[in-house]
């Protein structure tokens, strides 16, 4: 069974305000995830999943899904706020998506085989997608339930231009999720790190933590769970406007009530994103210098 990789880009245009106007990284107009597709190709993906919302579709395409779909299988799944558990409806004012759990079930339709799961806007490394790449290879039964997760130390994600969330991540000496802690306002102290809680307390972390950048790999019996707590999480938040559904607080619950276990793989790649506009030539300068070392071409496609 060759893996394939779903990729979460449903709010890619809103938070860019919009496809056009996604800053390039690479020296040939390559957005970050032009090199998150680089990688998964290489390593030996077989398919992309693209979550997007509907009404981005005709430009993600033309933008973004046209330079792949001779290259490899190319599908395309919609996360839209209507799409909910029967019973269940919008509440009223709500605009905020239901969040990457959510995202991640839109895809229960097309995958058929071991995936892994990554943000469109984040840049994981090499490294990342090879070690998901061997990990869900060597599954045998779809109906597994051992799992993984690509992780990074903390201080290779943090911004120097503001506060970032981060999945902070408690593992056995086997290597194995005990627990992840969304921890949502994460600041960088020197090679350390603090986080504010929400009445503005700080409490110190090290830097050394391993954290969870939504770089996931799965089995489709990972859907079940998925359907399982989002109910619950409607039953308790639906009428919220702003409350979301988070893949990390799958995969702790799902860890807690020993239903499945999660290996956690540790990168020694740095992550990057543009949370930040500011953090744009910081992304192209990584960008030059793997380049310059032969990681990447000049030009991906």
């Amino acid at each position: 069974m060759i893996p394939s990789l779903v990729i979460l880009a449903a709010g890619i245009g809103s938070r860019y305000g919009g496809l056009k106007q996604m800053d390039p990284i690479g020296p040939s107009g390559e957005i970050i995830i032009d090199y998150s597709i680089y990688d998964a190709i290489r390593v030996g993906f077989g398919k992309i999943i693209f979550v997007i919302k509907k009404d981005i579709e005709d430009a993600f395409r033309e933008i973004i899904g046209s330079k792949y779909e001779d290259r490899i299988t190319v599908e395309y799944v919609y996360q839209e706020l209507y799409d909910l558990p029967e019973g269940f409806s919008v509440p009223e004012g709500r605009k905020k998506p239901w969040g990457t759990a959510h995202a991640l079930l839109m895809a229960e339709s097309v995958v058929q085989e071991p995936f892994a799961v990554i943000n469109a806007d984040d840049f994981y490394g090499r490294s990342g997608y090879q070690l998901l790449f061997n990990f869900l290879s060597g599954i045998s039964s779809l109906a597994g339930t051992e799992f993984c997760m690509v992780g990074y130390e903390l201080r290779k994600t943090l911004s120097d231009f503001g506060d970032v969330s981060r999945g902070v991540c408690s593992c056995d000496p086997g290597g194995y999720l005990e627990d992840v802690v969304e921890r949502i306002r994460i600041f960088k102290d020197g090679n350390a790190a603090v986080y504010k809680d929400e009445s503005g307390r700080s409490f110190p972390l090290t830097g050394d933590e391993i954290v969870s950048l939504n770089l996931w790999g799965f089995t489709p019996s990972v859907f079940g769970f998925i359907r399982e707590q989002f109910i619950e999480f409607l039953k308790e938040w639906g009428t919220e406007k702003k409350y979301e559904f988070f893949i990390p607080n799958v995969v702790g619950r799902f860890v807690k009530d020993g239903k499945a276990t999660l290996k956690v793989l540790e990168s020694r790649d740095s992550w990057f994103g543009i949370t930040y506009k500011e953090e744009r030539e910081n992304a192209i300068s990584k960008i030059r210098k793997l380049i310059d070392e032969g990681v990447y071409p000049v030009k991906l496609t």
